[in-house]
């Protein structure tokens, strides 16, 4: 049957009622529904409606100034995130640490698995991941303030072993993104840099008889877009959105617009590359390269690992090894800084959920991830430190099933010097 589901922002926003459960697809600001998000917000300050909304993302959907997940950070729009990270929406994070909301942080591949049990019907995950790390009720339960005081992981004993329980979500609402949309809600992903949960969120929300609202940049007429483009089929989306300013509101990433060597469907020559400058992290990343084995698959965590990706290229071993990050690349040259989860040259991009599938299940050779603190026992904080909140992420999942991992960080604080040249770190 074809319908007319084209809305305006506004009349999107309408959709959500108070006390709703939300979730936004996203990694960081690709994929994030950035419009739909500002056109919540706009309602709530004129209106004051909706109130009390859950938010639950696998990720942080934001660009550290406010974007994204953080157009919900008003005391009674927001009453309680479930999030796999923090670090790039600092004023939802400001709310917790003032314990205006509730506010939970589990691992990403795990929330991302706990929607999977959404679909197909099942009381929740039940994993190893999260075992004695403060993801365990026995310690924290995720709880990442002193106002969160209900449990949602249990522990649960099966077949002579210790398992976490993480309960499926019952969502109301799925703000997603796409490219290309038809006026029946079909929708196609190919200016996205990665699959990521996109499908995912829509599927979940629409598992509990909620409404999924779509993004897109353009609209066609209903019987046009070609079946094999379709990435999300019209099923799962009830209200297409078309994007009123996409440099603004649509970008590929945080730092970026569109560049269409991101996509996959172009290759970037390697020689052509601009070098990066021999400094502290670059040092660390050439020494943790030195660990790498020829056909290993590896995973490159956010901060000073994104290093290895230009020096893995740099020393012409990209057909040696293999890089993955967390949002579903694989291969490639994986960009850093506020272009991270997209990358050069992919050999494939996979969903989120699939991609932690393979981690979780052990498929990584090694993982290099940062660190915030370590003890002299080996263990690692990368969640809660300084004025912030940061959360796990995906670091959870990645360590569970990941054999050999090698941490980088300075040790220090703050105040570090440090002078690169001549062969010597001084």
């Amino acid at each position: 049957m074809i319908v007319n589901k084209v809305l305006s922002a506004a009349q999107a926003a309408n959709m959500i009622k108070d006390g709703d459960w939300v979730s936004t697809s996203g990694f960081q600001l690709a994929a994030y529904p950035e419009e739909l998000a500002q056109a919540v917000e706009k309602r709530f300050l004129d209106e004051g409606h909706p109130q009390n909304l859950t938010l639950f993302s696998c990720t942080q959907g934001g660009n550290w100034a406010g974007l994204g997940n953080d157009h919900f950070a008003h005391e009674g729009l927001l009453a309680q995130v479930i999030c796999g990270h923090y670090g790039s929406i600092p004023k939802i994070s400001q709310l917790a640490i003032d314990n205006k909301i509730e506010c939970y942080n589990l691992p990403q591949g795990t929330i991302a698995a706990m929607m999977r049990a959404t679909i197909t019907g099942m009381p929740g995950e039940l994993t190893k991941v999260g075992l004695n790390t403060y993801i365990d009720p026995r310690l924290e339960g995720g709880r990442f303030n002193r106002c969160t005081t209900k449990d949602i992981v249990e522990v649960e004993h099966f077949r002579g072993d210790e398992w976490l329980f993480y309960p499926a979500p019952k969502l109301d609402i799925g703000l997603i993104r796409g490219t290309i949309a038809d006026t029946n809600g079909n929708l196609c992903l190919k200016d996205e840099i990665c699959p990521l949960d996109i499908a995912l969120v829509a599927r979940a929300v629409r598992a509990c008889g909620g409404k999924v609202i779509a993004q897109v940049k353009y609209v066609v007429e209903a019987g046009t877009l070609p079946a094999a483009q379709v990435d999300v089929p019209g099923i799962f989306v009830d209200a297409v959105v078309v994007c009123q300013n996409p440099e603004e509101n649509h970008k590929q990433t945080a730092a970026t617009y569109y560049d269409e060597t991101l996509t996959g469907r172009l290759s970037v020559p390697v020689a052509s590359m601009e070098r990066t400058p021999l400094n502290m992290k670059k040092v660390m990343a050439r020494r943790a390269a030195m660990e790498l084995k020829a056909n290993s698959v590896i995973n490159l965590g956010i901060g000073t690992p994104e290093m290895i990706s230009p020096v893995v290229a740099e020393e012409g071993l990209l057909d040696k090894v293999t890089m993955t990050t967390e949002n579903g690349g694989v291969g490639g040259i994986p960009l850093g800084g506020k272009d991270f989860g997209a990358a050069h040259n992919m050999q494939a991009a996979v969903p989120t959920l699939d991609q932690f599938d393979f981690y979780t299940g052990g498929g990584l050779d090694v993982a290099f991830l940062g660190l915030a603190e370590a003890d002299k026992e080996g263990n690692i904080n990368v969640s809660k430190f300084g004025d912030g909140l940061t959360g796990c992420g995906g670091f959870i999942n990645i360590i569970t099933g990941t054999k050999k991992i090698i941490y980088m960080g300075t040790f220090t604080a703050g105040g570090l010097k440090c002078k690169v040249g001549n062969g010597k770190l001084e």
